[in-house]
């Protein structure tokens, strides 16, 4: 591919300059060797080329029987909503690549199509297409840059580096750079520089360093005509592939140790590596020098609208500062393109936009290629993905060749020398005066060829240093090696799959302390939260392997916690501290051939969570039926345990007596229809001292999760510093800018449902209502009543109940919705100092209802009563009868929060206090209005139907009373007998005895739902248990059959009396 082909690059006119052109870093040349451009190359204009590739389903999606909801044809992508099928985004970009299914794996261990011409796009595909492009730039002079972007595990470094025989971009990009230089070595020079550098925290870390880590990071500076640079970032001379590569696996190395001894999250950092490319040609006397920017960005994870809210503290640490800023540039430059004025774009608001600030809209050519996941779980994060690469496809650079004029210099010094000796010969008289400009302009070409000498000698110097390099770095690896072969060793296992079995601890024979000690011979040293200094023993004695926790460390083999010696298993997994995840690998014997990278991070965080009761589920024909949001809720889970941990141990360290605990929101609770309600993940926050409580949604935690960093991060600077500044950082830290801490306020605690279908019937309703938490633990039991009632609120009697619901249709409905008491609050129960209120909302109700907060006792006394009316009941009050509950809420209170209180501007009441429901508004009024007019001749005419009927019925009662009198008159035994009660108030009767007789069932029911046996029963104690649970059941058993056998006998008894009445009365 030609990236200069005017149909792969769009050339579209724009005013913006050309002085945008910028280096990361650039090779040594001198001050007078500037950049210019072709004058020819001056108005060229390039569109940043966008790429998207769909990566395959991971182990995880795979467990959850996710669905794909991505589609590809050509270069167009489809997205489908789970949620909503016939919702549907389509994008359209330069190149698509299907890599999710339709492949297979060779004898070589390539994934290839699994038939010639098939869909798939493997890694040879996607370097023909982007690659090839990149490299024919590079030697062209111009500036290339490729950014690989997407959610944390979308394949971006799978595409960017690649994995085992599979290579990536990079590697492929730099194969077939050198070959090139090969190819074309007889017509120029080239020389190749090597830097990587990775962004974590607004901090620049370069991954090459010999020397020890800069405080605070590498500074990034500018100049006039390098643009932003970074000062001090070291720039390897290369030769070959194979050397970029061992500095590749240098980088990483470096890039893996400095995220676990900075607890620093590798998904959260920007990894950049920048190839210099300098071309000498001897013959044009032309130099053309252009940068190779390869991007690995940070993971563009996107926190779900539901989970997302406001924080006191700053939004988007600088952890997100870049990724922000990089949206905010693309955005400004996307709307520049397309005309819009725009007054600033924000390169300097972070250190990522300036260093690339030549490949937005500057002197760069510039390739994106977007990596998402096709499953329902991520459709979120591929949405924002897609959306994200569309507006990047508009941006326009100006690419220039940079050329050096040093060569072109000399060559037109020596040509005007030349005519000065002319010029001497002719004219004698100024001979003197020619000699010394002779001599001025041959002492310039003297200065000028001892700098192309210089420049020589320095890349020559370097060569040299970096020869010593390679020679070290071959005999560590060949040392490594040597030790795989001959002892077991435990191997990192990072969440970035590039960065994982980086790290090899091997353990020999005897005893290994591991910890941060470093002073033992016989020590391993590892860093990280929670590490202590002797964590724990490694013991390796004939052939068996042991690990032995010490006092105060944590150590989980297999996702279970150890407390005492373990013998070590080929392919265990350990997790030392809070989150130093390692997998053991056993004596050469014992591997026969396993391959390990199925144990991923994802594996060791999903065992862990199971281990906790959180499952993702198992492969099976109907988990493909699994809602997609509960699976992006065991997703999030996944994801956030480390982070929870890490916290907890940060809060430990610092000393700040606040646990973190990971809680799955409403996954027991209902809305008023009894329909489940959206699941999602909370953190529950209590301080251990006050025990004051917060709920924090993923997206505040995340971003107090990085503030916590930073403070952490200060602690340790501050420490090291000085050992006698123990807690100086923390401790000076004001509590408004404390990440650990919150204003509190009041919490939902849990909800109960009171259904409200007696008051269909006008039939008093009287209930234990058990209150379930989010997670269905049972919170406290609220006695509560539904009292139907006159409209100064006397309760109404037993012949105001109503058999046919539709009778109260357009009539006054009055009740009264009564809370009593709330017993056994597990929430006062665990501190007294604490309160509580309830509050519901009825139908329309704008704004929930409160009662008074009450303090102090496990088992407040409410006395709460409401009275609601309809003045004229709708069909649509009566479905919500019929069908709904009123969800009554339990708020916890605390110490320093305000109350809830009932908003009664918004409420429509009567002067009496009475609360109106069921009122038609003035828009309502008119929607109703239209659909009643399209409907009143219909009404007309069944007016007249029902006047037919009526009349007939009339006559036909007439008779009946008729027949009655002379019956009555007859004076026979069975006719002589009392009128005896209409069937319909029998009916009602039967109806509330069924009703009353089922409370005291639903009472037994929830006496069995709260036995549980205690925690600390021993087997008799089961036993026991289970015979009160029988008896329990037999009792709820025998209650139910009772009742349900009283209503069929009284209905039986009543048809039986109304048939009797009707052979008597026919």
């Amino acid at each position: 591919m030609s990236v200069c082909n005017s149909k792969q690059w769009c050339v579209v006119s724009c005013e913006r300059g050309a002085d945008h052109s910028v280096s990361l870093s650039a090779a040594p040349i001198p001050a007078c060797c500037t950049m210019r451009a072709k004058a020819s190359d001056m108005h060229s204009k390039d569109c940043v080329k966008v790429a998207v590739r769909v990566r395959p389903f991971n182990k995880r999606e795979r467990d959850a029987g996710s669905r794909c909801v991505v589609s590809m044809v050509s270069s167009s992508i489809t997205i489908q909503d789970p949620r909503d099928c016939q919702t549907r985004r389509s994008f359209c970009f330069d190149y698509a690549y299907w890599s999710h299914s339709g492949f297979t794996r060779d004898h070589r261990g390539l994934y290839v199509s699994e038939e010639p011409g098939g869909r798939y796009a493997d890694q040879d595909s996607v370097f023909q297409d982007l690659g090839e492009g990149i490299l024919e730039n590079a030697l062209q002079g111009y500036n290339a840059t490729l950014l690989a972007y997407g959610q944390t595990g979308s394949g971006k470094s799978y595409s960017m580096v690649g994995y085992g025989p599979n290579k990536g971009l990079v590697p492929k990009l730099c194969e077939r750079l050198f070959q090139a230089i090969k190819e074309n070595q007889e017509n120029r020079q080239c020389q190749v520089f090597f830097s990587m550098l990775e962004i974590y925290n607004e901090q620049v870390v370069d991954l090459l360093s010999r020397g020890s880590r800069t405080p605070g990071g590498l500074r990034v500076r500018e100049e006039q005509q390098r643009g932003f640079y970074v000062e001090g970032l070291r720039t390897v001379p290369c030769e070959s592939a194979s050397q970029v590569e061992q500095l590749m696996e240098q980088g990483t190395r470096t890039r893996t140790t400095a995220a676990t001894h900075m607890n620093a999250n590798s998904s959260r950092s920007h990894m950049l590596i920048i190839l210099q490319l300098k071309q000498i040609f001897s013959k044009e006397s032309i130099t053309k020098q252009s940068n190779v920017n390869l991007v690995d960005l940070a993971g563009s994870e996107r926190q779900r609208s539901s989970g997302s809210e406001a924080d006191r503290l700053k939004e988007g640490t600088a952890i997100n500062l870049s990724l922000t800023t990089l949206g905010n540039v693309i955005s400004a430059l996307a709307d520049v393109a397309v005309g819009k004025k725009v007054v600033h774009i924000p390169y300097r608001d972070s250190v990522l936009t300036k260093l690339l600030q030549s490949a937005l809209g500057g002197n760069s050519r510039t390739v994106m290629i977007a990596t998402l996941s096709p499953a329902d779980i991520c459709y979120e994060e591929s949405l924002s993905t897609l959306r994200y690469a569309e507006r990047a496809k508009r941006i326009l650079n100006r690419a220039v060749v940079n050329e050096s004029p040093t060569e072109r210099l000399v060559k037109e010094l020596k040509a005007e020398n030349a005519r000065l000796l002319q010029r001497l010969s002719r004219l004698g008289q100024e001979g003197r005066r020619a000699n010394d400009e002779t001599k001025e302009l041959r002492q310039l070409l003297a200065h000028n060829e001892l700098q192309i000498r210089a420049i020589q000698t320095l890349w020559e110097q370097h060569l040299q240093e970096a020869l010593k390099d390679w020679e070290q770095q071959y005999a560590n690896i060949t040392q490594e090696r040597r030790m795989m072969q001959m002892h077991p060793y435990i191997l990192n296992i990072n969440e970035d799959a590039q960065l994982s079995g980086v790290v090899k601890l091997f353990i020999q024979e005897g005893d290994w302390d591991i910890g941060l000690c470093e002073s033992s011979k016989r020590s391993i040293s590892i860093k990280g939260l929670g590490i202590q200094e002797r964590h724990a023993v490694f013991s390796n004695e004939e052939r068996r392997v042991t690990v032995t926790p010490l006092t105060g460390s944590k150590v989980i083999v297999n996702g279970t916690e150890i407390f005492q010696t373990t013998e070590l298993q080929h392919l265990d997994r350990l997790i030392l501290g809070s989150n130093c995840t390692y997998l053991f690998i056993g004596y050469p014997s014992d591997r026969s051939g396993d391959d390990w990278s199925r144990y991923d991070y994802d594996y060791f965080q999903s065992e862990l969570a199971a281990a906790e009761g959180i499952h993702l589920g198992e492969s099976s024909a109907g988990s493909s039926q699994t809602d997609p949001s509960l699976l992006a809720v065991f997703y999030d889970y996944i994801k956030l345990m480390p982070m929870v941990a890490e916290a907890n141990q940060m809060s430990q360290e610092l000393n700040k007596g606040v646990d973190f605990k990971l809680e799955i929101k409403n996954l027991a609770l209902s809305d008023s229809k009894g329909h489940d309600l959206e699941k999602d993940i909370v953190i529950r926050v209590t301080s251990q001292g006050s025990k004051q409580v917060w709920m924090w949604s993923k997206a505040k935690f995340v971003n107090r999760k990085f503030l916590m960093e930073e403070v952490y991060q200060q602690h340790e600077a501050g420490q090291r510093r000085d050992e006698r500044a123990d807690d100086l950082t923390t401790a000076a830290l004001p509590r408004e800018k404390d990440p650990f801490w919150d204003p509190v306020e009041p919490l939902l605690l849990g909800t109960a449902h009171l259904w409200l279908q007696s008051l269909a019937f006008r039939i008093p309703l009287e209930e234990q209502l058990e209150v379930l938490g989010s997670e269905g633990t049972e919170e406290a039991i609220l006695q509560a009543q539904l009292v139907p009632c006159t409209s100064t609120g006397l309760p109404l009697g037993e012949e105001d109940i109503l058999i046919d619901p539709s009778e109260i249709l357009g009539r006054r409905l009055d009740f009264q919705v009564v809370l009593e008491q709330c017993c056994g609050l597990r929430w006062i129960r665990e501190a007294r100092n604490r309160g509580v209120q309830i509050g519901f909302r009825l139908f329309d109700c704008s704004q929930p209802l409160y009662t008074p907060a009450v303090w102090h006792n496990v088992n407040p006394l409410l006395d709460h009563r409401v009275h609601f009316a309809s003045f004229h009941t709708s069909q649509r009050l009566l479905d919500y009868l019929q069908s709904s509950a009123v969800v009554l809420e339990l708020w916890g209170l605390q110490e320093g929060c305000t109350h809830l209180m009932t908003s009664l501007e918004a409420a429509r009441m009567t002067t009496e206090g009475i609360f109106l429901i069921d009122e038609t508004g003035p828009t309502e009024t008119a929607v109703m209005g239209s659909e009643l007019s399209c409907t009143v001749i219909a009404l007309q005419q069944d007016l007249e139907e029902l006047k037919r009927v009526n009349a007939s019925l009339r006559k036909e009662n007439q008779s009946l009373r008729e027949q009655l009198n002379t019956a009555r008159i007859g004076g026979e035994g069975v006719r002589g007998r009392s009128v005896r009660p209409s069937c319909d108030a029998e009916f009602a009767r039967a109806l509330k005895v069924f009703y009353h007789s089922m409370t005291s069932v639903k009472g037994q029911l929830q006496r069995l739902r709260r036995h549980r046996p205690s925690e600390e029963s021993d087997l008799l104690g089961l036993r026991l248990f289970v015979d009160e649970q029988s008896r329990l059941l037999r009792d709820f058993s025998e209650q139910l059959e009772q009742s349900v056998s009283t209503l069929k006998q009284d209905v039986a008894a009543i048809v039986r009396r109304k048939r009797e009445r009707s052979g008597v009365w026919s």
